[in-house]
C-alpha cells in the first residue's frame, strides 16, 4: 500500500488544492491532507478550523484523509507511515520553491520521496491569499472554493470588521 501526505497551510482549502488531491488519491493508496498548524505567516482560520474545512471538502472521498501536523513533514510522514510527499505546481516560480523544499525533505529522509501534480489550467491563477484577499472585500468566491469554505470566509470577515489587516499586502506562498 502507497501512500502519500498533501501538506499545506490549506487557509482555506480552495478548489485548486481540492483538484491537486483528488489526482493524487486516483495515484496512491490513500492520500493524508496534512494541515500545518504553525507555519510563519498570518493565518485566517486556526488550525481546527482548517481541518474541519478540508475535511467537509473531502467527505465523499474515501481514499483522501485529513490531519493536522506540526514540525518536520519528513518526521509527520515516518510517523504515519507515508511514503511519498505531493505538492502542486501552479507558474513556473513554484518549481524553484518546491525543488528546494523536495532536496531538503530528501536530506533529511531520503526514502521519502516527493511528486509534484502541475494543476489544472483553471486553477493557476488560485492560491489562499489570492482567495483571502478577494473575499476581504466582499468579493465572489464561489468559483474558487466550495460553498460551506465561502460561508466561512464571509463570516468570518463580517466576525473581523473593518480595519482588519487580515490580508498581507504581499504574495504568500500557499
Amino acid at each position: 500500500m502507497v501512500r502519500a501526505v498533501y501538506p499545506g497551510t490549506f487557509d482555506p482549502i480552495h478548489f485548486g488544492h481540492i483538484a491537486i488531491a483528488k489526482r493524487a488519491a486516483r495515484l496512491f493508496d490513500e492520500v493524508v491532507i496534512a494541515v500545518y498548524d504553525r507555519p510563519l505567516k498570518t493565518l485566517l482560520f486556526s488550525p481546527e478550523e482548517r481541518i474541519s474545512l478540508a475535511e467537509e471538502a473531502f467527505n465523499h472521498a474515501a481514499k483522501i484523509k485529513v490531519m493536522g501536523f506540526n514540525g518536520l513533514l519528513v518526521e509527520f510522514c515516518e510517523e504515519i507511515g507515508v511514503q511519498v510527499i505531493v505538492r502542486g505546481l501552479r507558474v513556473f516560480s513554484d518549481f524553484e520553491y518546491e525543488f528546494r523544499m523536495a532536496l531538503a525533505n530528501r536530506r533529511l529522509s531520503p526514502e521519502i520521496e516527493t511528486v509534484a501534480l502541475i494543476t489544472n489550467e483553471e486553477h493557476t491563477f488560485l492560491s489562499g491569499s489570492t482567495v483571502r484577499e478577494i473575499a476581504s472585500l466582499n468579493g465572489d468566491v464561489s468559483s474558487m472554493v466550495p460553498q460551506h469554505v465561502e460561508t466561512a470566509l464571509r463570516t468570518r470577515f463580517r466576525e473581523l470588521g473593518d480595519g482588519q489587516q487580515i490580508v498581507p499586502t504581499t504574495s504568500m506562498r500557499d
